[in-house]
C-alpha cells in the first residue's frame, strides 16, 4: 500500500470511507435510537482508544520521543477525537453543531488531502498507522454526519458561527496541550536561542504558517498585518505571527461560508421560511 495523490490507494480509501457511511446509514436507519446512538458512540470510543493504542505500532513504537509527544492531542482532529465522545451526549445544540461542521469539514479535508500518509517516508513499514489515520479522520466526519442523518440533532443555519468560534476555542485547547508538553519536557515549544522558531508540532497552524507552506500562506492572506509583526521589545517591527490571534480572521472568513454551505443541505427550508416571513413583514408595513 502506497498513498499518493490520485493513485489507486488514494481512491480506494475515499471509496471505502463513503461506502462505510452509506453502509452504516442503511444498516441502522430502521434500528432503534438506542442502537443507533450506541453504535455511533462505540465508533467514537474505539477512536479514542486507538489514539492511545497507536503507541504499539510504528512509527511510535520505535521512537519513544515521538510516542510520548503524539499521545497528546496536538492537532485539530486529535483534539476532536478526545472531545467528541463527551460532546456526543451533550444536549447543547451549539456543541452538536460544532461537532457536525468541524467534524465533517476536517474529515473531508484530511481524506481528500491525506498529507500525513503521503509524507511518510516508510509507508510499507507504517501501514497500520496509515489505516489508523484513515479511521480517525473518517470517524470524526462519519459520526456527526450520521447523527444528523438519523435525526438525533437538527441543524440551524442561524448557528453557523458556532463552527469558527468553536474551532478557535479548540485551538486554545491544543495550545494548552502543547504548553503542558513543553513545560513537562516532551516537546520544545520554541528554540530557546531563536525567538522566531515556531517550534515542533504546528500542524494546526496555531504558531503561524510554515516555511514554503502553500496552505499556511493562503491563510495568511486574510490576516491583518498587525498580527504578523512583533509589537514591542527587542524585536519590534519584525515579522512574527501572533500565536492563535493570527488565525482569528482567516477562520471566520473561510469556515463560516463553508459551514453555511453545509447547513443549506439540511436546513434550506429554514432559510426559505425565514426569507418568506421577512418579505411578508416588509409588504405589510
Amino acid at each position: 500500500m502506497f498513498i499518493a495523490m490520485f493513485n489507486g490507494w488514494y481512491f480506494f480509501w475515499l471509496i471505502l470511507a463513503a461506502g462505510g457511511i452509506v453502509g452504516l446509514y442503511f444498516g441502522l436507519r430502521n434500528a432503534s435510537v438506542k442502537v443507533q446512538k450506541g453504535v455511533l458512540f462505540g465508533l467514537l470510543i474505539f477512536g479514542l482508544l486507538l489514539h492511545f493504542l497507536k503507541v504499539y505500532i510504528p512509527p511510535y513504537s520505535v521512537d519513544e520521543a515521538r510516542m510520548l509527544r503524539d499521545s497528546w492531542f496536538v492537532n485539530i482532529c486529535g483534539a476532536n477525537i478526545a472531545l467528541f465522545p463527551f460532546f456526543f451526549w451533550s444536549k447543547n445544540d451549539k456543541i452538536k453543531d460544532y461537532m457536525f461542521y468541524i467534524g465533517v469539514l476536517s474529515g473531508l479535508i484530511a481524506l481528500f488531502y491525506p498529507q500525513e500518509p503521503i509524507a511518510k517516508t516508510d509507508q510499507l513499514g507504517e501501514q497500520l498507522d496509515i489505516v489508523r489515520f484513515y479511521y480517525h479522520h473518517w470517524m470524526v466526519m462519519a459520526v456527526p454526519l450520521l447523527m444528523v442523518l438519523f435525526g438525533h440533532h437538527k441543524l440551524s443555519y442561524k448557528r453557523i458561527l458556532t463552527a469558527p468560534t468553536g474551532l478557535l476555542l479548540l485551538m486554545l485547547f491544543i495550545i494548552l496541550n502543547q504548553i503542558f508538553q513543553s513545560e513537562l519536557g516532551y516537546i520544545p515549544l520554541r528554540n530557546q536561542e531563536d525567538f522566531f522558531d515556531i517550534g515542533y508540532k504546528n500542524t494546526s497552524y496555531i504558531w503561524g504558517p510554515g516555511t514554503n507552506d502553500a496552505i499556511g500562506d493562503f491563510l495568511a492572506l486574510f490576516t491583518p498585518d498587525f498580527f504578523k509583526t512583533v509589537p514591542v521589545g527587542e524585536f519590534a517591527g519584525q515579522t512574527k505571527y501572533w500565536p492563535w490571534f493570527w488565525m482569528i480572521v482567516p477562520v471566520y472568513v473561510l469556515v463560516t461560508p463553508l459551514s453555511f454551505g453545509l447547513s443549506m443541505i439540511f436546513d434550506h427550508k429554514g432559510l426559505s421560511s425565514d426569507l418568506k416571513k421577512l418579505n411578508k413583514s416588509k409588504v405589510t408595513k
